[in-house]
């Protein structure tokens, strides 16, 4: 059974949510957000809350009773408060831009590497810092993750695109012969 899965989640004031069939949706002041629910787990909404109950006894079932209140408790969070991931640039050279809708990072290549922003992030960039807001935690994390993979950080020279709170393990490079 899932810890978890079998706390509540509260809907808080200025956030509309309802339960229709096997999908969720919720709506705030950020914007609005739906999901739709795995067979084997059944979400109610009483009294301001939702519960995620299992109707399954697969290993199926137990897997998604947890993630579909996580889930949940994230689209809250996201159309009240909203998401935000900070991606830094470290290099010589390396900058970030955007162009229309796209994100344009010069990472060391021989050629910019475009990436299309999603609409539902909005995308800021100041000087090597790359800022990333959306409700949608899954979205903003997915492109976050590919942005990072573009040029991940090296242990050496810690050159690459970092997220702000991640810490890169430096090593030591060659030692001369003595």
């Amino acid at each position: 059974m899932s810890r978890i899965g079998k706390l509540p989640v509260a809907v808080p004031q200025g956030v509309k949510a309802a339960v229709s069939g096997a999908v969720v949706s919720v709506e705030g002041p950020k914007g609005k957000l739906s999901f739709s629910v795995r067979p084997g787990v059944k979400v109610e909404l009483a009294d301001g809350k939702f519960v995620v109950s299992m109707t399954g006894s697969d290993a199926q079932a137990k897997a998604d009773y947890g993630t579909t209140r996580a889930t949940i408790n994230n689209m809250i969070k996201g159309v009240s408060a909203g998401w935000k991931k900070v991606l830094e640039l470290h290099g010589v050279g390396y900058t970030a831009k955007i162009q229309g809708k796209n994100l344009v990072l010069a990472v060391g290549f021989s050629h910019d590497v475009v990436m299309p922003i999603p609409d539902a992030i909005k995308c800021t960039v100041n000087k090597n810092i790359v800022e990333l807001e959306s409700n949608d935690r899954e979205l903003l994390g997915t492109f976050a993750a590919k942005a990072r993979d573009v040029q991940p950080p090296e242990p050496y020279l810690g050159k690459g695109i970092k997220y702000s709170d991640e810490k890169v393990r430096r090593k030591a490079g060659k030692t001369g012969k003595k």
